[in-house]
């Protein structure tokens, strides 16, 4: 049965329930979570704290029950973190709809727990970053942001991969510059340009890595044999690869990556929504057990791999904090096949 995580996070003192974090998505009634051996209890939404006020208590802070992952050896997240890519405008382009509500759901994921936030240059272009600084700067100390370069912007829904050293020597500069950051705790590769040699665009950032304005190297969209190539001129600490319940054609590269305790970061986890809507492949699951169809989704991937950090992204802060509610949904391995069959 899928249950909600019971036993209390490390640290935790308050007398309410940490199942207590997951929200009811609207149009449909509280009704007691039906969890076998178990009294049922009452599923409520969480009160939400000021967005001024990051201080939590461990009890408001469901991110936390995902566990970690050591990114590098040397940068512990918690695994269920959160990705800026629909904070710009339609099409990834242009200031962002409603900034207010933005740099809302930015506090809010913190003040949940998260401490992953992924981020690219091409997001707006830059709109995020800058968010992400009017936000949260100066950042809380255990604050990873991870950011990509090397996949430019054109215009709304274009992308062209630029892999000229030069080209992405300048775009670390300016990342640090719009985050308000001396150095990128991870840098990935957001795509690989065909046309300049992989060992070029690698060994620029392995250069500025040298240089302390980057810590840890990463690659986005790319098939074991160029994870291999890359890792020839710089230590590769993490893969970001299109992957989600019902779109699973990075196997091969997630079980290179958990060979190798490489972080797996799935972009699309929620595949655009797909799996979250209603009447979607999951709804009738969901509906069965009391959990919404993308908290089933994102409880999947972090019981398929301890190396995958899903980063799912939102404009809403009703979204975020029913996606990092997924942190609390406990899948057993009966479940998890469930699940399976039911995007088969």
């Amino acid at each position: 049965m899928i249950s909600i995580v019971s036993r209390p996070p490390p640290g935790y003192t308050s007398q309410a329930p940490v199942a207590s974090a997951l929200r009811i998505p609207p149009g449909r009634r509280e009704r007691p979570r039906r969890i076998t051996g178990l009294l049922p209890r009452r599923v409520t939404r969480p009160p939400i704290p000021t967005v001024e006020g990051i201080s939590m208590s461990t009890s408001d802070r469901p991110a936390t029950a995902a566990g970690t992952f050591t990114i590098g050896g040397d940068l512990p997240v918690r695994r269920l973190g959160y990705g800026t890519m629909q904070l710009p405008g339609p099409g990834v382009w242009g200031e962002s709809r409603d900034p207010e509500e933005a740099v809302r759901v930015l506090r809010r994921a913190v003040e949940l727990g998260v401490n992953f936030i992924d981020t690219a240059d091409a997001y707006g272009p830059f709109v995020a970053d800058h968010l992400l600084k009017k936000a949260l700067h100066p950042y809380p100390s255990d604050l990873v942001i991870a950011t990509k370069a090397g996949f430019a912007r054109t215009g709304p829904g274009q992308w062209v991969p630029i892999g000229r050293p030069e080209y992405l020597r300048q775009q670390v500069e300016l990342s640090l510059r719009h985050l308000g950051l001396e150095r990128i705790d991870l840098l990935q590769l957001h795509r690989i340009d065909p046309s300049v040699p992989l060992a070029d665009q690698v060994g620029e950032l392995a250069a500025l890595q040298q240089e302390g304005k980057i810590r840890h190297i990463g690659l986005s969209e790319v098939g074991i044999a160029e994870v291999e190539e890359a890792s020839r001129t710089a230590t590769i600490v993490s893969v970001q690869n299109l992957y989600n319940l019902s779109r699973r054609d990075a196997e091969p590269v997630l079980e290179h990556a958990s060979a190798r305790d490489m972080a797996f970061i799935p972009w699309f986890p929620l595949a655009t929504g797909e799996l979250a809507r209603a009447g979607g492949p999951l709804a009738s699951v969901a509906e069965e057990h009391g959990a919404t169809p993308a908290q089933l989704a994102l409880a999947w991937l972090l019981k398929r791999s301890p190396v995958i950090l899903p980063i799912p992204g939102t404009s809403s802060v009703a979204h975020l904090e029913d996606n990092v509610a997924a942190a609390l949904v406990d899948l057993d391995d009966a479940e998890y096949a469930v699940l399976l069959r039911s995007v088969a």
